[in-house]
């Protein structure tokens, strides 16, 4: 077995590895794990110190939200979505109406995790989740994970060698964790895996069905840009702050152009985006299912407008 060297403190007050990581094998045999899966996974197992240095970095804001949503949304990525989209239509369209999710969000999904499957990190899932899980910080959340992988791999949904992913340890073109990959992957091609990794259909299946099962409305968008007019009470800029169109239509509130806003009842709440320049977005319930995916207000917004921008290719 090799393993790194560390000096960093979060170590410091563990067991050595040696007696962590017999214990976590003990645990995995009693979850059900196969011996040979065990062994294969830990035969090599590396902690990683660059794994921990960047669980370390807090995340801040050090971009507004134009600058974000330049860097994240160039029209290359905006071209090619259009031309994803087309060139995978009859399998996206078949997966969306299964689901019932538009296939612009789906595309939109893969292009802002992954830009549709170019870049899915390189990191080893289990030594990933193995260093997080020895690690202090939030030791039993990815303790859990890396449980949760260990089965992903007695199931052979994918080879030890072709576990990659994050520092974080979330796989494939649609960035799964291990348990959303338990919860929400799916076999669409009915080939005894769900491979996340390389099969379009499996991932967009298991895209779907994860925005499916989380509240996702077939007949919504996801929310649109506003005007607030002078003086607007900006108590009312809240997510916990939910009105029917008339309501907010009633408060002054406007399309961007100043005309008024759409005559479905929809009921929306209003956000602005730290960073931003005041910009205002009226989001709907859709919206709100794209942040259980990723709680990141800048994640959600992208993922919206990237599927408005794409629309139907």
């Amino acid at each position: 077995m090799f393993v790194i060297a560390f000096s960093t403190p979060s170590f410091a007050a563990k067991e050595p590895f040696d007696q962590w990581l017999s214990k976590l094998k003990t645990e995995a045999q009693e979850n059900g794990i196969s011996q040979p899966t065990i062994d294969s996974a830990f035969a090599n197992v590396k902690l990683i110190e660059r794994v921990v240095k960047l669980d370390r970095k807090q995340p801040e804001v050090v971009q507004t939200f134009q600058e974000y949503m330049a860097q994240r949304l160039p029209k290359s990525l905006v071209d090619s979505g259009k031309a994803m989209l087309n060139q995978n239509r009859a399998i996206l369209e078949e997966v969306g109406l299964k689901y019932g999710v538009q296939p612009r969000f789906i595309v939109a999904l893969w292009g802002v995790e992954t830009r549709y499957g170019n870049y899915t990190g390189g990191f080893s899932v289990i030594d990933a989740l193995t260093t997080l899980a020895y690690d202090n910080r939030r030791a039993a959340y990815f303790r859990k994970e890396l449980l949760i992988a260990l089965q992903i791999l007695d199931e052979n949904h994918i080879a030890l060698a072709d576990m990659k992913g994050s520092w974080a340890g979330a796989m494939g073109q649609s960035q799964f964790m291990p348990s959303s990959f338990i919860n929400f992957a799916v076999d669409y091609d009915e080939d005894g895996r769900r491979d996340i990794w390389t099969t379009k259909a499996d991932v967009f299946a298991s895209a779907a069905n994860y925005l499916s099962k989380s509240g996702w409305k077939y007949d919504q968008t996801w929310g649109r840009e506003v005007r607030l007019p002078k003086n607007f009470d900006t108590s009312l800029v809240d997510l916990k702050v939910a009105k029917p169109m008339r309501e907010w239509e009633a408060l002054g509130v406007t399309k961007t152009d100043g005309s008024p806003l759409p005559s479905r009842q929809l009921v929306g709440s209003l956000v602005q985006p730290k960073g931003g320049n005041g910009q205002t977005f009226l989001v709907y319930e859709n919206y709100r299912t794209i942040l259980k995916w990723n709680r990141s207000t800048y994640f959600a917004m992208s993922v919206g407008l990237l599927a408005d921008l794409i629309g139907d290719g």
